[in-house]
């Protein structure tokens, strides 16, 4: 370990998280007297990441010229045998840019005097191997290559890039349609995002911090995907906000509630236009008050009257009301 490694690896800027830890944890193994050569196993480890993702992020850092890897071959075995990381702040360092192809001659501009560069000098050994970064000379310094070159005679592959994860997806269960949920992977345009500022009465040239950048716009977002609701009813329950509140709210979580009483509301309506109008009940037939009535009704009509309908009590009551004749009630069939 060296604190100065380390503190170098610290003051870098502008790489992303993971890249960075991988150059920290590079500085963490790197030796003052013998240099920085630990295993993509024990980097991979450290870091907590896969030897793909592993290779990804050395590949940028020596695209940066923050390192420089130096591949190293057992000359018997033809083992690959632990990289050298040369760290951008060791004395000679060369990126891989300006380092010259042995042959050709590309990278003319290195400084060929240099005494770190001199003939026989393990700059100048590691230089050699390293590929040119036009032409692809010295492809088989296998370090940052896909393929095998002089490969391990016990392990034919022992130098292909190896993914740490599988390749094969499993198909999918279900068609995928692209049409549906275009709109949910589609981001805030700019024209909705300023229509719901001016439903706030907020200032698109003067926004406070809690409404600038891509989080905000990421936050209305989730309101459509998540919450179901249109970009108009976002923008309509904005302005039903703000009439009940004097001062804009303080970014859009402020407006979380009110959006999830729309959502609501929204699913109410729904439920109601989906439920079927009630029938309204049959009207109950009226009893029968007048049996004489409604019998004489049926003597004198020309429907079906069986002769056993009409009792001598019913056909004295018809007679002496004078509801039907002794005649038609012959016809009829009664006696």
């Amino acid at each position: 370990m060296s604190h100065e490694a380390t503190n170098w690896a610290i003051k870098q800027r502008g790489l992303k998280p993971t890249t960075k830890i991988v150059l920290w944890h590079l500085c963490d193994r790197f030796n003052p007297d013998y240099g920085c050569f630990p295993s993509q196993d024990r980097l991979a480890h450290d870091c907590e990441i896969s030897r793909s993702t592993l290779n990804d992020h050395l590949g940028q850092l020596e695209a940066v010229g923050l390192l420089r890897r130096v591949p190293r071959l057992d000359p018997v075995t033809k083992r690959q045998l632990p990289t050298r990381y040369i760290l951008g702040f060791e004395p000679g360092f060369t990126p891989v840019a300006v380092v010259p192809c042995p042959e050709i001659g590309h990278g003319e501009t290195a400084d060929a005097e240099s005494p770190d560069m001199a003939e026989g000098s393990p700059m100048n050994a590691a230089a050699v191997a390293l590929p040119c970064p036009d032409f692809g000379h010295g492809v088989d310094a296998g370090a940052v290559s896909d393929f095998p070159a002089e490969p391990c005679p016990e392990s034919a592959e022992s130098r292909v890039r190896n993914s740490d994860t599988n390749p094969v997806r499993e198909p999918l269960r279900e068609p995928v349609k692209e049409e549906e949920g275009a709109q949910a992977r589609a981001a805030i345009s700019d024209e909705v995002f300023g229509k719901l500022l001016t439903a706030l009465g907020l200032d698109p040239t003067a926004l406070p911090g809690w409404w600038q950048g891509w989080p905000p716009r990421l936050h209305v977002q989730r309101w459509r995907d998540e919450l179901g609701l249109t970009e108009a009813e976002i923008i309509a329950a904005a302005e039903a906000s703000r009439q009940e509140h004097p001062e804009p709210p303080d970014g859009p979580k402020a407006l979380d509630r009110a959006m999830q009483r729309a959502a609501q509301r929204k699913v109410e309506d729904a439920g109601r236009k989906r439920r079927k109008p009630k029938t309204p009940p049959a009207p109950a037939a009226k009893p029968i008050t007048d049996l004489p009535a409604f019998y004489a009704d049926l003597v004198n009509s020309d429907r079906y009257l069986p002769v056993s309908a009409i009792s001598n009590t019913m056909r004295d009551a018809m007679l002496a009301r004078g509801l039907v004749t002794a005649e038609r009630l012959r016809e009829r069939g009664v006696r």
